[in-house]
């Protein structure tokens, strides 16, 4: 490849029309392109080197790592109960899926079962999460197009699904919520009228997208027949979820391989046949209501089971506020935390060693995957017998498709590579763990 020739740049007053005429005439040349490393339709950084012939891309190169934050080696280091928090910070658009997709993993090494109200609850916050995440996809892929109208209402609804989770567990993001052997606590006294509020807005405001995006001309210029990715292609590059369902293959872990007892519940799975960016974007609009319809089933699920438990009945495992407490406040023998504080020392001290030294796991080895809003997530769980993991590995599906950008992008416009990495909606901090 030859070396473009070098720009030169005169004194004020030059012909700047000549040079530029120049320059164009150079359409022969390869150019290469940074795009990057910033946020070019990604949440986290990300670098793009495009060689360019005119304006069509011959070349892409993703470079991925500036936003490694050592997640995986870290968990080495920390108990089985901290890895929550830890893995929470990953896809931190999605995090209650990396909690879920962990523990899982854990339980499966443990060989335990969340109770039945803690799956409910599990289910309920990742498909809101779901909703939440398709919403920052939709929103932040319109803008990019310059549909700043769809990112202003996309998290005006996240906002409200957030508000909920603070409600519930106290944070907006990086809940911990999930927690091995159950959740961490249960809805709070006015849970259920905060989700029906909640569900009744989501109804009202959802049917904003399809009116301002579906049939819009502009819109489906951008994006109808660009990045396209067929089925053989999907496969042979790991691609899954929204990208791999626009190619018409109804493939969802959920109905697939359930988990979290997501058999039990009534919900279609959404494909398109026209395997573009499109597609992908109709697919997420329509799987946000049937999370809704999965959340609806909750609402009704959890008004039914007010005042199971949440967590497995396990001291081994369990915080003692986690524990069934009795109305008598005995319940089993290491009672509410307010019971600990007054009644029992040995129960505190329980309660100290549990937090501190955290709780043993059977030797082994096991691989948990749950249907994330991108696609496949996977963690890869080794165990020595330690009360620490010997190597806690995820198959984050963002990493899986960025090397899918290629493929979407070589041979067409360089103004089609945003609308491509925009329809594979890659988080970076699942990408660089």
């Amino acid at each position: 490849m030859s070396a473009p020739a070098p720009v030169t740049y005169i004194a004020q007053g030059g012909d700047w029309a000549e040079i530029a005429a120049a320059q164009a005439e150079r359409a022969d040349e390869t150019i290469v392109v940074n795009m990057g490393p910033q946020h070019p339709s990604t949440h986290g950084v990300l670098r793009l080197e495009l060689e360019l012939e005119g304006e069509t891309v011959t070349s892409v190169r993703p470079g991925i790592g500036f936003l490694h934050s050592g997640i995986e080696k870290n968990m080495e280091f920390k108990t089985y109960a901290q890895g929550s928090a830890f893995v929470s910070r990953m896809d931190y658009v999605a995090p209650m899926f990396n909690e879920a997709v962990y523990c899982l993993a854990v339980e499966k090494l443990l060989e335990v079962e969340a109770p039945a109200r803690a799956n409910v609850l599990r289910v309920l916050v990742m498909e809101l999460n779901r909703i939440a995440s398709h919403l920052v996809a939709i929103g932040t892929g319109g803008m990019e197009i310059g549909a700043l109208t769809v990112m202003t209402i996309g998290f005006r609804e996240r906002e409200v699904i957030v508000d909920f989770f603070e409600a519930l567990c106290g944070t907006r993001m990086n809940h911990a919520y999930i927690r091995p052997g159950g959740v961490s606590i249960d809805l709070p006294e006015n849970g259920l009228a905060q989700l029906r509020s909640l569900i009744e807005w989501l109804h009202k405001h959802l049917p904003e997208y399809a009116g301002f995006c579906n049939e819009n001309p502009i819109f489906k210029g951008r994006m109808c027949d660009v990045a396209r990715l067929d089925l053989t292609s999907c496969m042979a590059l790991g691609v899954s979820g929204p990208p791999l369902r626009a190619t018409g293959y109804a493939w969802d872990l959920r109905k697939n391989q359930p988990y979290c007892d997501y058999e039990t519940y009534d919900f279609d799975v959404i494909t398109w046949d026209t395997a573009d960016a499109y597609g992908r974007f109709r697919i997420r609009q329509q799987e946000m209501w049937e999370s809704l319809k999965i959340v609806e089933q909750c609402y009704d699920r959890l008004e039914a089971t007010s005042g199971a438990p949440v967590m497995v009945d396990d001291p081994t495992l369990a915080w003692p506020a986690q524990l069934t407490v009795g109305p008598d406040g005995q319940g089993n023998s290491f009672g509410h935390v307010k019971q600990i504080m007054g009644l029992s020392m040995e129960a505190l001290i329980h309660h100290f060693k549990t937090v501190s030294e955290g709780f043993r796991v059977p030797v082994g080895q096991v691989y948990s995957a749950i249907e994330s809003p991108k696609g496949e997530l996977g963690c890869h769980l080794v165990s020595d017998g330690g009360s620490r993991p010997y190597r806690c590995h995820f198959r984050d599906p963002g990493f899986n498709h960025l090397q899918a950008v290629p493929a979407l992008c070589e041979g067409g416009m360089m103004s089609d590579v945003v609308v491509a990495v925009a329809s594979l909606d890659p988080v970076l901090g699942g990408v660089d763990r």
